[in-house]
């Protein structure tokens, strides 16, 4: 059972899509409304939204307008949590010499794990929504991630795909230009739903997707499986909550597989896909951000 939220009468409307592509609208304001109702039941949410499903009007999924499954207010990511990320990071580091040890692999094999501030809810988009090249880098790249949605304990509710956005020059240049490597307008992009945690028997099972379109022809497709995650989903949760304070409805993206060649950069009016089968498809353009001004 998936979360999704669509335009209805210029307000977001909270609905489920069951296995058959058919929406029916449930009767609360958000996502955390509806996992809050259904504990004070002493139910799961999936019980909650499958029993409504079964009572309420079902209406196609195509051609809705849809928005972001929630207002996260908080976006982390956790780095270097695949051996393809590992080598892209050092890659980056090293200018391709990648027989040169890094601090990527310290952390790649260290017992705690990256983990870093990615976005807000101003920040994240959804689907169909543009995400925005930043305009001091000329080299960027999508980064396809499965995304867990938490709540304040750090209980995982459910998972949606997500677009880490990353600036490969930025990042390799200075380990500490970090934050402007990941985190600007339009940088983030979640969705296209949540799917519900008691829905899936093995979240190691999810295939990540990536396709990139230009002049919607495709010039890069890669997957890979969350299998390959070097570490558990557990343990980047518990580094996340760990003397922390995580609000209600707070997403982790848990680390990038599939990796463009080297020698790619994202242009103005390419199209990005993330494909999670099961969660669906977070379809993006890119656009140009504005220029930033030059400091003489």
């Amino acid at each position: 059972m998936r979360i999704i939220r669509y335009i209805k009468e210029n307000a977001k409307q909270l609905a489920a899509v069951t296995n058959e592509n058919e929406v029916v609208d449930l009767p609360f304001a958000d996502f955390m409304s509806l996992v809050e109702k259904a504990r004070s039941e002493n139910r799961t949410a999936f019980e909650m939204v499958k029993q409504i499903a079964s009572e309420e009007a079902k209406q196609p999924l195509d051609g809705l307008q849809l928005t972001t499954p929630l207002d996260a207010p908080e976006v982390w990511a956790a780095g270097v949590t695949y051996k393809k990320s590992k080598e892209a990071r050092n890659y980056e580091a090293t200018q391709g010499k990648l027989d040169a040890e890094t601090f990527y692999d310290k952390v790649y094999d260290a017992v705690r794990p990256e983990i870093f501030f990615k976005s807000t809810a101003a920040r994240t988009v959804g689907p169909n929504d543009p995400v925005y090249l930043r305009s001091d880098s000329n080299w960027q790249i999508p980064e396809p991630e499965l995304g867990l949605v938490i709540d304040k304990d750090g209980t995982v509710l459910g998972y949606t795909a997500g677009n880490d956005m990353s600036c490969r020059d930025i990042e390799g240049e200075n380990p500490l230009y970090l934050p402007q490597a990941k985190v600007w307008k339009n940088s983030c992009s979640i969705g296209p739903s949540i799917l519900l945690k008691e829905a899936v028997s093995d979240p190691y099972e999810f295939t990540i997707i990536c396709r990139i379109y230009r002049n919607e022809e495709l010039v890069f497709s890669g997957d890979a499986q969350v299998n390959q995650l070097k570490r558990k989903l557990e343990e980047l949760v518990h580094y996340l909550v760990l003397d922390n304070e995580i609000f209600d409805g707070t997403v982790l993206l848990t680390g990038t597989c599939v990796v463009p060649p080297n020698d790619f950069t994202l242009n103005e009016n390419d199209r990005i896909e993330i494909e999670i089968p099961g969660i669906g498809i977070l379809n993006n353009p890119v656009l140009q951000s504005g220029k930033v001004k030059q400091v003489v």
